[in-house]
């Protein structure tokens, strides 16, 4: 069989335990509550798991090492700051959301939750939530069927639509059966494929190269400031370079208002497993953050230092190392990892898409519905959310991608401030909440659009800080005593000492 015949059997191979996992995740699914938050089941290193493969998509293993790849080690400083936002997520907030988010009326999505918890006149508040909800992860749920039909056109030379289409159907079909518990189940899977791909292929490619000095020696032979973290300290000034990485590491305070990833925290059995869960999310950052980029730097060593192997586009580092040093079948396994961090991503945004459509839009309006009409509505949800992504996939040269960064950015100066007021501050009003959510995603939108500003400093630093004061102020000019809302903040904080 050809080296492609190979490939494409590893690849369906994948497509098939996914579709099998959505199926069994499918059968144990039979309410809205199942549905959207798997009746808050999840074990602590499934929730982990699940988490951080929904968190890095393509950019883990292709963004990142053509990065590192183009420019040395000093831009490791974003998964550098990625490391440490999910650890401290997982830290202050998960055992929090986890138990308040129970103690709220059973809230099971981020919008609801700030209703139930701030009480008052919330519903402009909600909605609000739920429509910034709407819009970025329709582009985002987007953005990865352009990668996905990207992927195909490289690896197999398939037509993009052919591919986009194809990606985009299996994982709407366990999506759409499936809900959450398949999103998360599919997740698990295919967070393990992905750091076993980062762990192995650059030890491989190690040994190939005759060790550990033989491939350091080779990379900064081609490129002196090849493991050099602090690279261009002396030559921008250390106030400039100081700005520049803090602007990078940035990225990881966008954890704190990423919906998709903070509604694990709600689903999992009890508070006190955040605990488990943040170690596993800790190591799966650290193992597949280290192969990402090592994977570059020995991509440097590998390719830069031979003009008979040039390699035309960085990003590709990770996969033409696999297919170098790997059979064919083992490559397309490898292969599926990228596909894995696509499909993931994906699957989880169109879930949440899901519960803002059908849980904090039609029920909010009061609509009489039985759970079984529920489920169905959640379903039509994640179907409605994934044919408006598709059609604007279609333009395979569209700027879409580029929406990434911006979309982190709006989630995490829109939400991410409020998600840790809710948690820690009593005083916290659905009016100063409202405010500060608007304040932070126009700020966003304002500094994104400014190219004098955003090269200097990534829009989520001052989204986030001018969300984070307007809130305070509005809040402590709104703030009236509600006994429920007191009373709720005590149970909360008396569970959590308990356990």
């Amino acid at each position: 069989m050809s080296e492609q015949t190979y490939q494409m059997l590893a690849t369906v191979l994948y497509f098939a335990v996914m579709l099998g996992i959505g199926y069994y995740a499918y059968r144990k699914t039979a309410n809205l509550s199942g549905y959207m938050l798997a009746e808050r089941g999840l074990r602590p290193s499934v929730a982990a798991l699940s988490a951080n493969a929904s968190d890095m998509s393509g950019w883990l293993l292709m963004g990142l090492p053509g990065a590192i790849y183009s420019a040395g080690l000093v831009e490791a400083w974003i998964a550098i700051g990625l490391t440490v936002g999910a650890w401290l997520n997982w830290k202050f907030v998960a055992p929090r959301l986890r138990a308040y988010t129970e103690i709220a009326d059973d809230a099971i999505t981020i919008p609801s939750f700030f209703a139930k918890r701030l009480k008052g006149k919330a519903r402009p508040l909600r909605i609000t939530a739920a429509v910034v909800i709407l819009v970025f992860f329709t582009f985002y749920v987007s953005s990865g069927m352009v990668a996905a039909g990207k992927f195909f056109v490289s690896s197999f030379g398939w037509d993009y639509l052919l591919g986009m289409v194809l990606v985009a159907g299996i994982t709407l079909i366990y999506t759409l059966f499936g809900g959450f518990l398949g999103a998360t189940l599919t997740d698990v899977a295919q967070g393990l494929l992905m750091v076993a791909a980062l762990v192995i292929v650059p030890i491989i490619a190690i040994v190939e190269l005759g060790g550990w000095g033989a491939a350091l020696g080779s990379a900064t032979s081609v490129n002196p400031d090849a493991f050099n973290l602090f690279a261009g300290f002396g030559e921008k000034g250390a106030f400039w370079w100081t700005l520049g990485i803090v602007s990078t590491a940035a990225w990881g305070l966008g954890y704190f208002g990423q919906p998709h990833i903070i509604v694990r925290f709600m689903a999992l059995r009890s508070a006190k497993e955040a605990v488990v869960a943040r170690r596993v999310s800790l190591i799966w950052m650290i193992l597949t953050a280290v192969g990402a980029i090592l994977t570059a730097l020995i991509g440097i060593a590998y390719f830069a230092g031979d003009p008979a192997l040039p390699l035309d586009d960085p990003e590709t580092v990770f996969l033409l190392l696999s297919r170098i040093f790997f059979h064919p079948f083992v490559a397309g396994l490898v292969l599926a990892a990228v596909l894995a961090a696509i499909m993931s991503t994906m699957s989880s945004q169109l879930v949440v898409c899901s519960s803002a459509l059908v849980e904090d839009l039609y029920n909010m309006v009061g609509r009489k519905s039985t759970a079984k009409q529920q489920l169905v509505l959640g379903r039509l949800g994640v179907l409605v959310v994934a044919i408006i992504a598709g059609l604007m996939a279609l333009d395979q040269n569209s700027a879409i991608l580029e929406l990434v960064a911006f979309a982190w950015a709006g989630f995490g100066a829109a939400f991410g401030p409020l998600v840790i007021l809710s948690l820690y501050w009593r005083k916290l009003t659905a009016t100063g909440a409202l405010a500060g959510m608007v304040a932070g995603a126009v700020t966003v939108f304002v500094w994104g659009s400014i190219d004098a500003l955003h090269s200097v400093m990534y829009e989520i630093v001052p989204g986030f800080l001018l969300n984070l004061a307007v809130a305070i102020v509005v809040s402590n000019a709104t703030f009236t005593q509600n006994a429920e809302v007191q009373q709720e903040f005590t149970a909360m904080e008396e569970e959590l000492a308990a356990s």
